[in-house]
C-alpha cells in the first residue's frame, strides 16, 4: 500500500506514513497543524514547464481568434448596413439633402429614381451603380450615375475619385437638368489633417460649388480650386483650404479626372 505524505503547516516538515504524526518531531506541532500532500498524477504534465506554457498559450490565441472571427462574421450584416448607409448620406449631400443614418435608406429610395454605370462614350453599361467600387470602376473607365428627383426637378449626380496629402479623397457633385451647372456637392477624406485639409468636408467647403459650371463656351473645364484669393481665367473656381493647400490640389485634380470620364454623358443629350 502506498505510503502518504503529510506536511506541517508550521515548519514544512514532510512525514511519510499511514497518518499524521501526534507532533511535529522539529517544533512540536499538533497533528491539526498537518496537511496531507496530493501525489501528481501519473501522466499529467507540470504546469511549471515551457512546453506546458507554449501548449497553454497556443490554445488561447486559437480560442481567441475563433472568439473575434466569429463576432467579425456575427456584426458583418451590421457593418454592411452602416457602410451602405454613410453612402446614402454622402450621394443626398450632394443634392443638399442631410438625414440621420436611420433615415438614409428611405430617403434614398424616395429621391433618387434610377442609378446605373456609363462609359467613357456616355452609354449605360451593365452594372451595380451603388454596390459597384468606384475606384476600381474608373480604371475601367465606367462611372457611376445617379439620378435624383428633388421638387420635380432632374439632378444628376456623378462620383469622385481622387488621393490628398495623407490618403484617398472621394465624394459626390449634383448638376441641374442641363448637365452643367452644379447643385450640390460632398467631399470625403480618409485621414486629412483636422482644421486644415480636413475641412473639405465641412460644408463651408462643399457649398462653394453650387452654381458653378463645368462647361465654358460647349468645351469641359472642371471647376478650378485655387488658393484663396486668388483666381483663374475663363473657368468656374472655388477659393481652396487655407493651410490645406495639397488637399485643396488633390481636389482640384480630382474633379478634373473624374469629371472627364462623363463629358460625354454629360454633352451626349445637350447637343
Amino acid at each position: 500500500m502506498a505510503t502518504k505524505k503529510f506536511k506541517c503547516k508550521v515548519c514544512g516538515y514532510i512525514h511519510e506514513g499511514d497518518k499524521a504524526p501526534d507532533v511535529c518531531p522539529l517544533c512540536g506541532a499538533p497533528s491539526l497543524d498537518f496537511e496531507e500532500i496530493e501525489p501528481e498524477k501519473k501522466g499529467g504534465m507540470n504546469r511549471d514547464s515551457n512546453a506546458y506554457t507554449i501548449i497553454y498559450a497556443s490554445v488561447m490565441v486559437l480560442l481567441v481568434a475563433v472568439v473575434l472571427a466569429f463576432t467579425s462574421q456575427s456584426l458583418r450584416g451590421f457593418q454592411k448596413k452602416n457602410e451602405e448607409n454613410d453612402k446614402r448620406q454622402q450621394i443626398l449631400r450632394s443634392i443638399n439633402v442631410s438625414v440621420p443614418a436611420n433615415q438614409a435608406e428611405a430617403k434614398y429610395n424616395e429621391l433618387i429614381k434610377e442609378a446605373f454605370l456609363v462609359n467613357q462614350d456616355g452609354q449605360k453599361v451593365d452594372g451595380d451603380a451603388f454596390a459597384s467600387d468606384v475606384v476600381k470602376d474608373f480604371e475601367e473607365h465606367l462611372y457611376p450615375v445617379f439620378v435624383a428627383d428633388v421638387d420635380g426637378q432632374t439632378k444628376y449626380i456623378m462620383a469622385l475619385s481622387g488621393a490628398g496629402l495623407w490618403g484617398p479623397l472621394w465624394g459626390y457633385i449634383s448638376v441641374d437638368s442641363d448637365r452643367n451647372t452644379v447643385y450640390g456637392a460632398d467631399f470625403s477624406h480618409q485621414g486629412e489633417t483636422p482644421g486644415l485639409g480636413a475641412e473639405i468636408a465641412k460644408p463651408a467647403f462643399s457649398g462653394e460649388f453650387k452654381g458653378k459650371k463645368l462647361f465654358m463656351d460647349g468645351t469641359f473645364k472642371s471647376i478650378a480650386v485655387v488658393k484663396p484669393g486668388k483666381s483663374v481665367a475663363g473657368q468656374d473656381y472655388v477659393d481652396g483650404i487655407s493651410g490645406g493647400t495639397i488637399t485643396s490640389k488633390g481636389v482640384d485634380h480630382m474633379l478634373f479626372t473624374s469629371l472627364s470620364g462623363y463629358v460625354k454623358f454629360l454633352t451626349s443629350q445637350n447637343q
